[in-house]
C-alpha cells in the first residue's frame, strides 16, 4: 500500500512538474491544475463533466443574483422563449387523464396544416402507445420536439371516429409569440400586453397597434405586468415607438465593459396619444427600461406597484463544449441617471430571494407608504417631477395588491389544478356548442356565465382531488373562481387572449389606467398625451 502510495505520488509530482504558471498564485492557472490532478490522480472514476460543471457553478454562485452558468443542453432550451421560435409540431397541450390533449394548434404551424385540431388525443407516437403510462410533460416535449425536416408519426383519437387517424408531421420552426392580447378596451382605449422581450416582440407590436389604429384608438395601454424582460435591443426599439428623436432611452457603465448609450431615432409609431403603462412586483428588466425611459421622459403614465429591480446587463460568454456562461458585466440606469437594480449582497442569494416575501410583509404591496428607498438621492423627470431610486421603477399611480377574495381554498383548488382538467374535459365535451353559441371572444366575454350546476359540479370533482370543503373560503372566493373558471373556458377556445381579456375584468391597473386616460391625471402631473 505505501510502495503504490509512493508510486502514485511521483507519477503525480511529474503530472505537477509538467505544468507551468508565469505567477505562484495564478488563479486560472490554479483551477486548471486542480481539475487536471484530480482526473488524472484521483482514485475513482470521476465524472469530468459533472465536476467540470460543479466548478463553474461555483465560482458564479456568488458573484451576483442573475449571473449563471447554463449548461450545454440546457443552451437551447433557455434561448428559445428569446430568439422567439422552436423547432417541432406545433401544438399547446394538457394532460388529460393520462393523455395527451391538444389545446391549440399554432397558427401556420406543421400541425394546423395537416388538419390537427383542438380536442385531438395523442395516443401513439411513432406506433409506440403513449397513454395510460404516466406521461409527463417533458417527455411529451422529448417525443415531439425536433430538428426542422424530422418527421414523427401520431395516433389520433378524435370525438366521433371509431379507429385511430394517423398523421405524418414534418417538424418545423414554430413561432413563439410575446404579444399576449390586443383589443379595444373601450371605443377609444387600446390594449396590448407583451409577456417577454424577444426577437419578434417589436414586429408584433408594431401589427398590434396598426390593428388598433384602424378601430379608433386615441389612447394606449401597454401592459408588462409580471413581464420578466429578454433582449435589451428590443426594449430599446419598443421604448423608441413612444419617443421622439434625441432622446436617452437606456445607458449602460460597467467595470471593464464600454459604457453605452441607447438613444431614441426619427420613427416611432406611437410617438403621440396618451400612454398608460402597467407594471408591478415581476415586472423586471427590459420592462424596467421602457417604463423608466417613458417616466423620465413624461412621456406616459405609469401605473401599478413598484417594478422588480433586475438591472444587471448580462452577457454570454461562450464556452469550448457550446455550454456558456451568462456574466454580468455593467449596471442598467434610467435617462435621469437612476440605477433599476435593487440591493443585494454578495453572496447572500437567499436574502434577494425573499424579496418578494420582504415586500408582502413589510407591506409594500399594499401601501405605497411602506415603500422605503435604499438610494437618498433624489432625481428628476424631464418635467421636474421628482421620482426615486434604489432598485426598480415606482410607478406614478399606485395599485395596491387585491387579495380580499383569495382564500387558502381558492390556493388549494390551484395547487391541486382543479381549474385545468375538469374545466378540459367540459370544454371537449361542448366544444361544438359553445363555438356555436360564442362565435367570438367577445360573444363569449359579454355573455357567458358559469352556472351553479356547473360550480356544484366543479366543488364536486374538487373533493375528489383532495381539496377539502372549506364554506368560508368558497365564500369569500366564490366570484374569483368562477372568474377563473371562465378564463381556463376561453383560454381553450381563444388562446392566451382569451384568458387575459377575461382576467382583465378584474384587472384595478387597467380600470384605473382607463380611468386615468379620461379625466385630467395627465395634465396634472405634466405628462404628455399629444
Amino acid at each position: 500500500m505505501i510502495n503504490h502510495f509512493k508510486s502514485s505520488g511521483a507519477a503525480l509530482l511529474l503530472f505537477c512538474s509538467s505544468m507551468s504558471f508565469s505567477q505562484p498564485y495564478a488563479q486560472p492557472g490554479k483551477i486548471d491544475y486542480a481539475l487536471q490532478a484530480i482526473k488524472y490522480a484521483y482514485v475513482d472514476t470521476i465524472n469530468e463533466k459533472k465536476i467540470t460543471d460543479d466548478a463553474i457553478r461555483a465560482m458564479v454562485k456568488d458573484l451576483d443574483p442573475h449571473s449563471v452558468y447554463i449548461p450545454v443542453e440546457e443552451m437551447r432550451e433557455m434561448n428559445e422563449p428569446l430568439v422567439g421560435k422552436f423547432e417541432g409540431v406545433g401544438i399547446q397541450f394538457n394532460i388529460l387523464n393520462d393523455t395527451i390533449m391538444i389545446t391549440q394548434t399554432i397558427a401556420g404551424g406543421p400541425s394546423e396544416k395537416l388538419g390537427l385540431r383542438q380536442g385531438d388525443r395523442i395516443v401513439k407516437v411513432d406506433g409506440v402507445v403513449k397513454a395510460g403510462i404516466k406521461i409527463t410533460n417533458n417527455d411529451v416535449l422529448k417525443l415531439l420536439r425536433g430538428d426542422k425536416g424530422t418527421k414523427v408519426t401520431v395516433g389520433i383519437l378524435r370525438r366521433g371516429n371509431a379507429d385511430l387517424i394517423d398523421y405524418t408531421i414534418t417538424r418545423d420552426q414554430i413561432p413563439l409569440y410575446s404579444v399576449d392580447a390586443t383589443y379595444m378596451v373601450t371605443p377609444k382605449v387600446g390594449y396590448i400586453k407583451i409577456s417577454r422581450f424577444a426577437e419578434s416582440t417589436v414586429d408584433e407590436f408594431k401589427s398590434a397597434l396598426a390593428k388598433l389604429k384602424e378601430q379608433g384608438m386615441e389612447s394606449l395601454v401597454l401592459d408588462l405586468q409580471a413581464n420578466g424582460g429578454g433582449y435589451l435591443n428590443s426594449a430599446v426599439k419598443l421604448s423608441d415607438e413612444f419617443l421622439s428623436d434625441g432622446k436617452k432611452i437606456v445607458f449602460t457603465r460597467g467595470r471593464t465593459t464600454m459604457s453605452e448609450d441607447f438613444n431614441s431615432t426619427s420613427t416611432g409609431g406611437w410617438e403621440k396619444g396618451k400612454l398608460a403603462i402597467l407594471i408591478d412586483e415581476s415586472s423586471a428588466s427590459a420592462s424596467e427600461i421602457v417604463s423608466g425611459a417613458i417616466q423620465d421622459w413624461d412621456r406616459g403614465l405609469i401605473i401599478g406597484r413598484r417594478s422588480f429591480g433586475k438591472g444587471l446587463v448580462q452577457k454570454p460568454i461562450p464556452l469550448p463544449d457550446g455550454s456558456a456562461i451568462r456574466l454580468t458585466v455593467a449596471h442598467y440606469y434610467t435617462p435621469s441617471g437612476r440605477c433599476i437594480q435593487k440591493p443585494y449582497e454578495l453572496g447572500d442569494e437567499e436574502e434577494y430571494e425573499m424579496d418578494f416575501a420582504n415586500r408582502i410583509k413589510n407591506g409594500e404591496l399594499t401601501n405605497p407608504d411602506s415603500i422605503h428607498f435604499s438610494d437618498s438621492t433624489k432625481y428628476f423627470t424631464n418635467n421636474k417631477r421628482l421620482v426615486r431610486g434604489g432598485g426598480g421603477i415606482m410607478p406614478d399611480v399606485f395599485v395596491p395588491l387585491d387579495t380580499t377574495e383569495f382564500s387558502a381554498f381558492f390556493t388549494d383548488l390551484r395547487r391541486q389544478n382543479a381549474f385545468s382538467d375538469f374545466v378540459l374535459t367540459w370544454v371537449d365535451n361542448n366544444r361544438a356548442d359553445l363555438k356555436s353559441s360564442y362565435p367570438t371572444l367577445a360573444d363569449f366575454n359579454s355573455k357567458f356565465s358559469v352556472s351553479e350546476k356547473f360550480m356544484n359540479d366543479f366543488l364536486a370533482n374538487a373533493e375528489k382531488l383532495k381539496v377539502k370543503s372549506d364554506s368560508a373560503g368558497l365564500k369569500l372566493s366564490y366570484d374569483l373562481i368562477k372568474l377563473n373558471i371562465k378564463a381556463v373556458i376561453a383560454q381553450n377556445l381563444w388562446s392566451t387572449e382569451g384568458a387575459v381579456e377575461i382576467y382583465n375584468a378584474r384587472n384595478k391597473a387597467l380600470k384605473k389606467a382607463v380611468d386615468a386616460l379620461n379625466d385630467n391625471t395627465f395634465e396634472k402631473l405634466k405628462i404628455a398625451g399629444k
